[in-house]
């Protein structure tokens, strides 16, 4: 005697149900302004969230709607805001607790979208018994929980290898080349602050069809940079010398000086982020710079000089998360030329 089973209705491996998306857009306090042009421009508003830090330090969070399901974009460069009252740790942290509250309020992914990457500059040991904090930073956000990271323009490429997420790539260097080129400027050489720096500055230069130059430059201990010469020709050029970062500006008005002093008419610069710690104001309001030309991913703190050009990167960032959302490429933002290093 044969069993037959009992004819039964097609079977289904999936269960379909309605389900609409949710985009849900929230900003620490490292840069409410950006985060706020980033919501008018997805047309969405910025999601209510308390912040607080507590008189011994500690930093607070509590996202006041329900989130739960939601695609959750955090807006928080880890970098300090006296605005707000926020250091760069604070910030730090302040981001891994948002991530941690997101993820125990059941959203559906959490994304960090933290166009400046605190430590960045820490992502090898130079000498014995160092941190790569860059890679801890790396860490610290996966185990809080963060599904994947948004970020600009990064001090090196390897970065994106300290994580096991996705990370997003953006670069500031479509609209920082757009600028100098809508301001027709003649003899354009665009100089790098060192050798590690020479293949961001020849795409710079490939894209306003400008000459290379370059600096020997020596670091002899931390934040400090002794310039030697100029290879290449800067004489009766202007000179645009290009960087990720601006930190103290200390090297970046003694490189200005040297390409004047080898003959340049006029020297610019331009990076992606204004770091500007220190007496960066001061040395920059000294330089000799006809403009220097950042973008928000910072906020700048306030008495900057005139001579800084501040771009948004609102549109670009928004197009990314825009992408994101709605899992569509987000490297043909930039034809697939986000990885500069």
């Amino acid at each position: 005697m044969s069993l037959v089973e009992p004819q039964t209705a097609t079977r289904r491996s999936s269960l379909d149900i309605g389900y609409d998306k949710r985009l849900m857009l929230f900003s620490g306090r490292a840069n409410p302004e950006l985060a706020a042009k980033i919501a008018r421009k997805l047309n969405v508003d910025l999601g209510p969230v308390t912040l607080r830090t507590f008189s011994n330090g500690e930093v607070y969070c509590r996202y006041d709607d329900s989130i739960r399901g939601a695609d959750v974009f955090i807006v928080q460069p880890t970098c300090g805001n006296p605005m707000t009252g926020v250091t760069a740790n604070d910030a730090l942290m302040e981001l891994l607790v948002m991530i941690d509250a997101a993820v125990g309020a059941s959203a559906h992914r959490v994304i960090a979208v933290t166009p400046w990457y605190g430590y960045s500059r820490q992502d090898k040991k130079s000498l014995p018994r160092e941190p790569i904090t860059a890679r801890l930073v790396a860490r610290m956000l996966e185990g809080s929980g963060a599904d994947r990271v948004l970020t600009m323009d990064l001090h090196s490429g390897q970065i994106q290898g300290f994580f096991q997420k996705p990370v997003d790539h953006m670069t500031a260097l479509p609209m920082l080349t757009q600028y100098f080129s809508d301001q027709g400027l003649d003899d354009i050489v665009v100089v790098s602050p060192d050798a590690g720096r020479v293949k961001l500055n020849k795409n710079f230069a490939a894209k306003i069809g400008a000459e290379l130059a370059i600096l020997n430059k020596e670091r002899p201990a931390q934040q400090v940079a002794e310039i030697g010469y100029v290879i290449g020709d800067v004489r009766d050029k202007t000179a645009v010398l290009v960087d990720d970062m601006i930190d103290t500006a200390g090297t970046l008005k003694a490189a200005a000086q040297t390409v004047l002093d080898e003959g340049a008419a006029r020297v610019y610069a331009a990076a992606t982020h204004p770091v500007l710690s220190g007496d960066a104001f001061e040395n920059l309001a000294s330089s000799r710079f006809e403009e220097i030309v950042v973008t928000d991913t910072i906020p700048l703190r306030p008495g900057a000089p005139d001579n800084i050009r501040v771009l948004s990167c609102a549109e670009l960032l928004t197009d990314s998360i825009r992408r994101i959302f709605t899992d569509e490429s987000v490297s043909d933002v930039f034809g697939g030329e986000n990885q500069l290093f």
